[in-house]
């Protein structure tokens, strides 16, 4: 069969390994070449070793599609950069790029975030419920547990236990992970949230959880991005809806409730199984699927676990026992942090537990992302400054 388009892929973790297997099915996208910074003659893991590369060069002449899952923000800054100057289209599994560096990128060419995570299929279910009229007022994720500080040999557990590496783990237990992926729905998805660090209401259910979602997102005027959390419920997304009434009757005979809230669920997302649908989209001439718009609203900011002494080096935010990450509106938190950016940062002012980490409080080095999140901050700022192509270029 005639080889249509080369798949490059960045990261060589738990997604980058299920997204090559899961590539072998189709034979008209083959996967050319796997950028990692890990040492190829080690990986004795990964599925097909003889496409690993540790040269972004390499990677880019070998592709005509890039999928990029390496779930770290500085490296993913580094290498879309490059990617996307050499006129390359990116699909991704990485909602902490978008809600860092993301913005900066959407006047260079295609991105997108891929369905499959709970970003990617929230915005799938937006476009197939939308087309039946329904008027989305909650974006809602599912959390199962939620330790916003745990132990060490708890986390080291379940990374071996799941394949996942140790600081993913602790992004999903202490609730970074959700906090980013709802920060991206509502950029993405025209949405804002209830309050900082979300509203992420408890129940035995997804449907009463979600109805008081709901209910807030009425008394606000505007739809939210948020989270229930049910530990009892699928590992799914979910969105509440309006619709005409004049459709009343036939939604309850739809099995769909009384109203006037709608609970549409999709009780699962499998990840890397569900990134070539993305991948299809994007060659056949589709628009992207998700990103977190020019000029977004909501970012996550860094909330001290314990107390930081000057000194001490944070060598990374997101996965850490250091700090966690909350959603926040960047117009009333100007000089928070982002979490994805606390990488090897170097803590200047003592920081107490709970507290929000501010540019004042840490030095961090200079980066392609440091200064992406500047300019992005700039133009939140000042909304009436000439478009991003003009003012800002990622060399």
């Amino acid at each position: 069969m005639e080889q249509s388009c080369r798949i490059g892929v960045v990261g060589s973790g738990f997604i980058g390994k299920g997204f090559v297997k899961t590539m072998e099915e189709h034979k008209d996208l083959p996967v050319s070449k796997v950028l990692t910074r890990t040492n190829i003659e080690e990986r004795t893991d990964f599925p097909r070793p003889d496409l690993m590369t540790n040269s972004i060069d390499e990677l880019i002449e070998n592709s005509d599609l890039v999928v990029e899952c390496s779930g770290d923000v500085i490296h993913a800054t580094n290498v879309i950069d490059k990617v996307m100057a050499a006129s390359l289209p990116v699909v991704t599994m990485d909602a902490d790029f978008h809600v860092t560096t993301g913005s900066n990128f959407l006047h260079r060419g295609f991105l997108t975030e891929a369905e499959g995570d709970q970003p990617g299929c929230l915005a799938a279910l937006k476009e197939n419920i939308t087309q039946m009229g329904f008027k989305p007022l909650v974006y809602g994720n599912i959390k199962g547990f939620l330790n916003h500080s745990p132990k060490m040999e708890d986390m080291e557990y379940w990374a071996k236990k799941q394949d996942y590496s140790l600081d993913k783990v602790i992004a999903y237990t202490d609730g970074t992970k959700i906090q980013i992926e709802q920060t991206l729905v509502a950029n993405g998805l025209d949405a804002g949230i209830g309050e900082p660090g979300l509203l992420a209401i408890p129940s035995d259910d997804v449907n009463t959880g979600a109805i008081a979602l709901a209910e807030k997102a009425k008394s606000l005027g505007c739809p939210i991005s948020d989270y229930i959390l049910s530990p009892k419920s699928p590992a799914g997304v979910f969105i509440v809806a309006e619709h005409d009434g004049r459709q009343k009757v036939a939604l309850q005979n739809f099995k769909m409730g009384e109203g006037p809230f709608y609970v549409l669920l999709r009780n699962f997302h499998l990840c890397h199984l569900e990134i070539v649908k993305t991948i299809k989209r994007a060659i056949n001439g589709g628009t992207p699927l998700l990103t977190n718009g020019e000029n977004p609203a909501i970012s996550v900011a860094a909330i001290a676990k314990r107390p930081l002494i000057p000194g001490e080096i944070i060598v990374r935010g997101s996965g850490s026992y250091d700090v966690r990450g909350i959603a926040v509106r960047i117009a009333e938190n100007p000089e928070h942090v982002p979490i994805g950016l606390l990488v090897n940062a170097v803590v200047t002012r003592r920081i107490e537990p709970g507290q929000k980490i501010g540019f004042d409080e840490v030095e961090l080095p200079e980066s392609l992302a440091l200064r992406a999140w500047q300019e992005i901050v700039r133009r939140v700022a000042a909304p009436t400054s000439p478009p991003v192509s003009q003012q800002f270029q990622i060399a």
